[in-house]
């Protein structure tokens, strides 16, 4: 499928993520939370870019467990927890942090 926000962005999957990662840009993150109800925040932002760093350093994406502690290591107790991360991406952390941010689906989601 091709999204269309005045403009083409890239190709996404079925399941709405991207199909090249590097084709993603703030501008095309700001589409695909539209597209998901969300208008993105400073926190959110905070989130994606945490978790764009994750996959460009480990190479991987973790596990919502995994998740969850590495973002309590790096940005602290307050914004790494389960409620917190709830809030943000009600309809699933891991999986909706990384559509947004470009990256592929985890494969611990459904």
């Amino acid at each position: 499928m091709v999204l269309t926000a005045g403009g083409a962005l890239p190709e996404t999957t079925a399941d709405g993520f991207l199909r090249d990662t590097g084709l993603w840009s703030p501008a095309v993150a700001v589409e695909l939370a539209s597209r998901e109800g969300l208008e993105l925040s400073e926190a959110h932002w905070e989130i994606l870019l945490f978790i764009r760093e994750y996959y460009r350093q480990y190479r991987h994406l973790p596990n919502a467990r995994m998740f969850v502690s590495a973002i309590r290591k790096q940005l602290g107790e307050t914004r790494g927890n389960s409620r917190y991360l709830q809030k943000l991406f009600p309809q699933g952390p891991l999986k909706y942090a990384c559509k947004i941010a470009g990256l592929p689906k985890p494969p611990t989601c459904l």
